[in-house]
């Protein structure tokens, strides 16, 4: 096999694996699936061109930090923020719940974005801290702290919902 077609296998087979999780990343920033789906082709177009994903150590944070950035460089060049669908599936529990997954999507985007991007990283991407790090270009203790911040922020907001619909 040629180093081409490796390469271009290697970045197939990371399609098939990360592409579910930086499209749901991409569109927790950018907050329209379009948007996101446009991003995360971009991205993984670029890396069939110049083939950088061949020479990464950690492949799943480098495609998290180049998904990020196009993201922020896309709504720069739009120079307007669009709100998150929220009819658009986040949550596919057998027997869902609506109503809660409504609250906390709302308790998500009351975040900061700081927080909210931290939040989606680890629970939805599945990447550790210290892979969060490096996407974000902070501190692995940063990131702890932005999370520790952002489940206290969404339980407090989850517990204030709940207690509203127990007293209703």
């Amino acid at each position: 096999m040629q180093a081409t077609d490796r390469r271009v296998t290697e970045i197939e087979l990371s399609y098939r694996r990360y592409g579910p999780a930086l499209l749901l990343f991409a569109e927790g920033l950018a907050g329209e699936r379009s948007r996101a789906q446009d991003v995360v082709h971009q991205v993984f177009l670029k890396l069939l061109e110049t083939g950088r994903l061949h020479d990464t150590l950690d492949a799943k944070a480098y495609l998290f930090r180049c998904v990020r950035n196009a993201v922020l460089n896309d709504r720069k060049a739009r120079q307007r923020d669009v709100v998150l669908d929220p009819e658009c599936a986040w949550f596919e529990p057998p027997n869902r719940d609506y109503a809660a997954e409504l609250n906390l999507r709302r308790a998500l985007w009351g975040l900061p974005e700081d927080q909210r991007e931290v939040t989606i990283l680890h629970v939805w991407g599945e990447l550790t801290f210290a892979q969060i790090a490096e996407v974000l270009g902070i501190s692995a203790n940063t990131v702890a702290s932005r999370y520790r911040y952002a489940l206290a922020r969404l339980r407090e907001a989850m517990w204030a919902k709940e207690g509203c619909r127990a007293n209703s």
